[in-house]
């Protein structure tokens, strides 16, 4: 293999060695071009491209959506977006809506995002709506409610107990209402049906858990 030095007009130039046998030269843009890049991991976008689709996704939504769910729905037309970009697209979008004085906000309820109605309107909607009246619930039922947050899951019988009076009229009333609902029964004498609170029950009253309820010592059941 000739490797020696040619002169060319007074300039030596150096012959390229040809390449051992089985091996293959390689092209001056394998020598030059840098190592292609991994497909393997997608960036992850930012707040401000995702908040668009964000937003449609919950204006569409009739309930709460968690987001788990909502990085599920916008992973096919935006890669790599994750739980900490959706925290700060909610949070561009509350901005924003701030900025112009928007009448809603997104916020969590029941486990997931959802778009709400700021408080100070709930008055003006009770009275567009018309539902002031049929939405108030009576003292009694007021008070079963809180037994049931608190205590559940929970018998009727220890409902009654606690307050000290008949409560089968009031839990099917909340039940109607789809406030309480029966999670199953006691490992006791009769099985009895176990009550607890919903989803509704979250929602109407601003909770995104139970565990956002105030601490009983804050007040005293009547």
């Amino acid at each position: 293999m000739d490797t020696s030095v040619k002169h060319t007009d007074g300039a030596p130039t150096q012959t390229p060695a040809e390449p051992k046998p089985g091996g293959r030269a390689r092209r001056p843009s394998e020598v030059l071009a840098p190592d292609a890049p991994s497909h393997d991991t997608q960036p992850e976008p930012d707040a401000a491209s995702i908040a668009a689709s964000l937003e449609a996704i919950l204006i569409s939504a009739d309930r709460p959506i968690a987001p788990g769910k909502l990085a599920e729905a916008l992973a096919p037309t935006h890669p790599g977006v994750t739980g900490t970009t959706i925290k700060a697209a909610v949070e561009y979008l509350n901005a924003a809506y701030a900025q112009h004085g928007r009448a809603f906000s997104i916020e969590p309820a029941s486990g997931g995002l959802r778009i709400m109605t700021r408080p100070e309107h709930a008055e003006v909607l009770a009275c567009f709506h018309g539902q002031r009246a049929q939405t108030r619930l009576t003292r009694a039922a007021v008070e079963t409610l809180a037994i049931v947050a608190y205590q559940q899951p929970i018998t009727r019988a220890k409902v009654e107990v606690i307050r000290g009076v008949a409560c089968g009229e009031v839990l099917k009333t909340l039940i109607e209402r789809r406030m309480v609902t029966i999670v199953g029964r006691a490992e006791e004498l009769g099985r009895p049906m176990l009550y607890g609170t919903t989803r509704q029950f979250l929602e109407a009253f601003g909770l995104a858990s139970l565990k956002d309820l105030p601490p009983p010592a804050e007040f005293a059941l009547a």
